[in-house]
């Protein structure tokens, strides 16, 4: 909107805070920026401004504290975002009139640019400063210089059209030590955060832009505060933000406008202000960027129906402009809301969806594509000798189980499935519908009949897994944690552990979720993905492909596989922690050690071979068949599931070979004449039996069909499983809940999850108490035992898991008698090698 539209009758002076820096950090100068009736504010920034958007108290503060003024708020907040490195997926957010790509996806200034004039920017308020000062003194000059740049090409900018936008700097808040022996002590990063501040004050005195200190406030308010205010030391919790709102706000705001905040008032503002912000959120970070932009936007589908050509581009951008109306319209809401007056909410002007006509008829009424049931699916299936397949649960009994992606039990025998209805994305006028729902056997007859909706608001729950009592969720760009503190099975505790995952491509994003014996959590993404995340160790970024490992407990996060794969799903460990990955795409398996080597980005390896050649594609997902209720011939078995072509569960033993593996193919476990069977993901469970999903679709992919096609199925999804006729199922290990000393007594299990489902229990235990434990245990172990040096390997691991080092352990380990012992050691040493530097020399 051209500023010559906005009154422009009253001017507002920014007001500075009093509080100077602590020694070093820099201080305010005395430029006051005007905020004036009608502006557009917009926020700029790494993690601190992007977290910002989710609590909504910064903007509800503002509209309270200035009713009459009906400002319009938007945040282009970006986890690791600095003054001139932000990447982002190709052509983000829109093309050029020609339709040709505009800029590569770290080009300097380009994407913000897009976006500042997308919504008209007044008042620019950014953030930066942190991820900078990773670089430590030697980067000062430096940044300085990118400081600079970035202010004079903002201020040569006219957004609204018609002026320069009115730039406030701000300050970034400090680390806090909350105690927490896991994360850093914070004095080291303090102190450079203190120098990187006091640059951001002599570039914002020299070029005349006002610099707000927020550092020295935030001090304050950690110091007060009966809790810590952050996750992590760097990334503000809900009341973090509100301490730091109230920071802003209070100081940005002169006059005597409205000193005291009626909270039932601000409580209302505050709960539209969010839903505002979501939905933002979901326009500013489109999942699916690279189809609604990016390079395959502009890939035609031909309706069979009509025999008009459709691209993606123009459907998704319409879905742009309905957020954009949507986003205007809660404004509105909002400013009402601010004022006292009564508002009765209208969304008639919003643009209609762009309609799409499939390029993939089915044989059923309208064109739409027949299913078979759970039970008559079964009929198609081709079982291998001696083994036996019934439907545990399906969609006609629960139909919530919708495009189920992931599975995984839980440390009580639940079956837990992360359902995608939405698939492949939300689409505006809909409800955020995606969930993670339990289901249970409670008479025991092989069978669900009871299920739980875990959470039934989520987006894109491409992959789950617990961890520390509750459980982490992928739904770029976000990893969540999602918990139930009440017993009811239904999440009340919601955090946003990790920020900044590409959502270029729901297909290839965060997937595959696994906790390796180290009791990290490793997930993988594909191509077309641009991911940059922050963390208290500095931000760390990557350029399409990677498996990612994730420590929760101390919040590093590191790419351990840097490779240019296509979309990885697969990734499992066997008995001794090595473990295996798939790029689906091919259906390519890698024995992963082999190039999970550090590499400093963007390098990334390059030319790696898989361990066996793979006769169809694609994969979903992979397991490890270790079971006592399946013969022995059975036992260790590479289970690999494959959705297109061969519709089944390949089945694969293991060889060892040289340094590394080869395979040797035996009877697939199920295969299927249905052509709307997709097995993705399977997993031993409690009773010994093999489960896996059915995610059920006749159409699959996002290069083949359009993204919008209506014949893409929002109604099925399967569980199966596979027992062995005439043999025992397992006894379900007793773990939920059990004493230490009983825990640690499973880890003797021979039967993969059992341990592995004990270590997740454990995780949420005390660590002093496990670590005590676990090296008493270790320690009286029989030396006797044939398994002796594996069980002394799973008391090292619980203890790493706790990111505690039994050095003792450690060094007897890496002389074990056992080569795959001493491996094992040595991963545990390179993985932990912060806590030992004698490890890397």
């Amino acid at each position: 909107m051209p500023s010559t539209l906005r009154p422009r009758a009253a001017t507002l002076l920014f007001a500075l805070l009093s509080t100077a820096l602590s020694r070093g950090a820099g201080a305010q100068n005395d430029l006051r920026p005007e905020l004036r009736p009608g502006d557009h504010v917009t926020l700029l920034g790494g993690g601190i401004a992007e977290r910002m958007q989710h609590h909504g108290w910064l903007e509800a503060q503002l509209q309270l504290r200035l009713p009459g003024f009906e400002l319009s708020m938007r945040n282009l907040g970006f986890s690791a975002d600095e003054v001139d490195i932000h990447q982002r997926t190709m052509n983000f957010g829109k093309f050029t009139e020609d339709g040709m790509a505009m800029s590569l996806p770290n080009s300097t200034f380009v994407p913000w640019d897009r976006y500042l004039d997308h919504v008209d920017t007044d008042v620019l308020l950014a953030f930066f400063g942190f991820n900078e000062s990773f670089a430590g003194a030697e980067g000062l000059d430096a940044f300085g210089a990118r400081l600079t740049r970035f202010v004079e090409h903002m201020l040569a900018q006219r957004f609204d059209g018609e002026s320069a936008p009115r730039l406030v700097l701000f300050s970034s808040i400090p680390y806090e030590a909350t105690g927490d022996p896991n994360l850093p002590d914070g004095r080291e990063l303090n102190a450079n955060i203190r120098r990187y501040n006091q640059v951001m004050a002599e570039v914002a005195a020299e070029l005349s832009v006002p610099f707000v200190d927020i550092y020295a406030p935030m001090s304050a308010h950690y110091a007060a505060a009966s809790a810590p205010l952050t996750i992590n030391g760097i990334h503000l919790t809900e009341s973090g933000n509100a301490a730091l709102a109230d920071v802003i706000s209070q100081a940005l705001v002169t006059g005597d406008i409205r000193p005291a905040l009626d909270a039932a008032r601000l409580e209302s503002v505050r709960e539209v202000v969010i839903e505002k912000n979501t939905l933002w959120f979901n326009r500013y970070r489109a999942t699916d960027g690279y189809n609604t932009y990016g390079g395959r936007s502009r890939q035609v589908y031909q309706g069979r129906a009509d025999g008009v050509d459709y691209d993606n581009y123009s459907v998704l951008q319409r879905e742009m402009d309905i957020i954009d109306a949507l986003c205007a319209n809660r404004d509105s809401e909002i400013w009402s809301l601010a004022q006292g007056r009564s508002f009765e909410r209208d969304d008639s002007n919003v643009p209609a969806l762009l309609p799409v006509v499939t390029n993939i008829v089915g044989a059923g009424p309208g064109g739409r594509h027949v299913y078979l049931g759970g039970p008559d699916t079964r009929g198609e299936m081709t079982v291998a000798p001696g083994m036996e397949i019934n439907v545990f649960a399906d969609e006609d009994i629960f139909p919530e189980l919708v495009n189920p992606v992931q599975m995984a039990f839980d440390t009580r025998g639940r079956l837990w499935v992360a359902a995608w209805p939405s698939y492949p994305k939300w689409a505006p006028g809909e409800e955020f519908q995606d969930k993670l729902i339990i289901l249970e056997d409670t008479d025991g007859d092989g069978s669900a009949d009871k299920r739980t909706v875990f959470a039934d608001d989520l987006s894109n729950p491409t992959g789950f897994e617990f961890w520390n009592g509750g459980v982490l969720v992928g739904q770029v760009p976000d990893i969540m944690f999602l918990k139930d503190t009440d017993g009811d099975d239904v999440v009340d505790v919601r955090e946003r552990l990790l920020h900044g995952f590409s959502s270029g491509d729901t297909h290839h994003s965060a997937n595959s979720f696994v906790l390796g014996q180290d009791g990290a959590l490793y997930f993988q993404e594909g191509t077309f993905h641009f991911s940059q995340v922050e963390s208290p160790y500095g931000p760390v970024r990557n350029l399409n492909g990677c498996v990612w490992r994730f420590e929760p407990r101390t919040s590093r996060i590191e790419r351990y596989i840097p490779y240019n794969f296509a979309n990885p799903h697969g990734h499992v460990f066997d008995r001794w922690g090595q473990d295996f990955m798939t790029d689906g795409t091919g259906n390519v398996n890698y024995y992963s050690l082999g190039f999970s080597g550090h590499l400093t980005p963007p390098d990334k390896h390059r030319g790696y071979f898989p361990f066996f050649r793979q006769r169809s594609r694609p994969c979903g997902g992979t397991e490890f068949l270790s079971s006592s209720h399946f013969p022995e011939e059975n036992q260790g078995n590479y289970l690999v599931c494959n959705v297109i072509g061969f519709r089944g569960i390949f089945q694969y033993q293991m060889v060892d070979d040289g340094s590394g593996f080869t395979t040797v193919e035996v009877d697939p476990i199920v295969q299927s004449n249905d052509p709307n069977f997709r097995p993705v993901d399977a997993e031993i469970g409690p009773d010994g039996a093999l489960y896996f999903l059915d995610w059920h679709n006749a159409i699959i992919g996002h290069l083949q069909h359009h993204i919008r096609d209506p014949n893409r199925d929002r109604k099925h999804g399967r569980v199966y499983r596979v027992t062995y006729a005439g043999r025992p199922l397992a006894t379900p290990a007793n773990i939920a809940g059990q004493p230490i000393a009983e825990l640690l007594e499973l880890l003797k299990s021979s039967e993969n999850r059992v341990r592995y489902r004990t270590r997740i229990e454990l995780s949420g235990r005390d660590s002093d108490a496990v670590v005590a434990a676990a090296r008493a245990w270790a320690r009286a172990l029989d030396p006797s035992d044939a398994d002796y040096e594996h069980q002394r390997l799973e008391g090292l691991w619980i203890q790493q898991q706790h990111n505690r080092v039994d050095r003792e352990l450690l060094v007897s380990l890496l002389n074990a008698e056992d080569a795959r012992a001493r491996a094992a050691a040595t991963r545990v040493a390179r993985q932990m090698r912060h806590q030992l530097p004698e490890a890397v020399s």
